[in-house]
């Protein structure tokens, strides 16, 4: 882990989506942080040593899915496949598929092993899942407003964690996708990379940008609130919207509550999704994991080294 010395900053921003607005001060106490996402290495020595059997693994309950025809009842999760070509990008049913069998165990299907993975970022974990490793390790979850702090890597308001320019022909600063979204990805992208691949941020933390979303503690809510950008109230250690604030108003049928993540993903591609930024968010059912959300832990308080 890093430690993050405390310190008020500015979150969010008012110049790309909407959900990030209005940027805003707030302050921090200080934390430690995971340098690198958890991995398939660390996620196993969990689940051996617990017998924790994640959401993915676990049997579908009929009556959660009221009209589902039986054959769509098996564990599973979803699962990113390429494209044999262009698509309409507004339909992202196209490279998303639920595939019974998936898990954090074989992460496309049955017929998929961790094989050269074990360093990889764990994925296909749901909220509950991150959470309970974190307990496990006697850590916790960030908030969001600790994960942007660190993201930012001590450059105050800037759009990406290494600065205002963005990435240079010939430089490699994230796993975001280059190539053609979502069906041709430049050699090296369109995929998880081991964590450490990338150069670290200010604060010595691999991916913040890309690779993978990274689950927050916090309720979603589809912008910061408006009254945070009074000079007079600058949050302490916020924590985000309520639970029943987090449902989406989209899809009244799914009565699921949703977290924030936070840093992109491998399948964030300029043309689509310029989400690998310290300010970027996005919600996420808490009972659904998928090929590009994984998380890493924090500590509020002494007694850890930094190691």
């Amino acid at each position: 882990m890093e430690w993050i010395p405390g310190a008020t900053f500015w979150m969010g921003s008012d110049g790309h989506d909407a959900e990030e607005a209005p940027a805003h001060r707030v302050t921090v106490d200080g934390f430690w942080i995971d340098r690198c996402a958890v991995t398939n290495r660390q996620f196993a020595a969990f689940a051996r040593e617990t017998g924790y059997v994640t959401v993915a693994e676990r049997p579908l309950d009929p009556a959660d899915f009221p009209g589902a025809p039986p054959e769509n009842l098996r564990a599973g999760a979803l699962v990113f496949a390429r494209t044999r070509g262009p698509v309409d990008l507004r339909h992202l049913d196209q490279w998303w598929a639920w595939t019974p069998g998936a898990c954090w165990r074989r992460p496309e299907g049955p017929d998929s092993t961790l094989a050269g993975r074990m360093d990889h970022p764990v994925v296909h974990v749901a909220y509950e899942d991150a959470q309970a490793y974190a307990t496990w390790a006697r850590a916790a979850l960030p908030t969001e407003a600790e994960w942007e702090h660190a993201a930012r890597g001590g450059i105050e308001g800037a759009t990406y964690v290494w600065g205002d320019e963005p990435e240079q022909p010939g430089q490699r600063l994230a796993n975001y996708w280059h190539g053609d979204f979502p069906w041709r990805a430049d050699p090296g992208y369109g995929t998880t990379t081991a964590v450490g691949t990338f150069q670290p941020n200010g604060y010595g933390l691999h991916d913040m940008a890309g690779n993978v979303w990274e689950w927050t503690a916090d309720w979603y809510a589809t912008s910061h609130p408006e009254d945070v950008t009074k000079p007079c109230c600058i949050p302490q250690n916020p924590r985000g919207a309520d639970e029943v604030a987090s449902l989406d108003p989209a899809q009244p049928q799914f009565r699921v509550p949703r977290k924030v993540l936070k840093g992109g993903s491998f399948l964030c591609a300029d043309s689509y999704c310029l989400r690998y930024r310290p300010a970027a968010r996005r919600p996420q059912m808490i009972d659904t994991g998928m090929s590009h959300v994984g998380f890493r832990c924090v500590r509020r308080t002494g007694g850890v080294a930094n190691a």
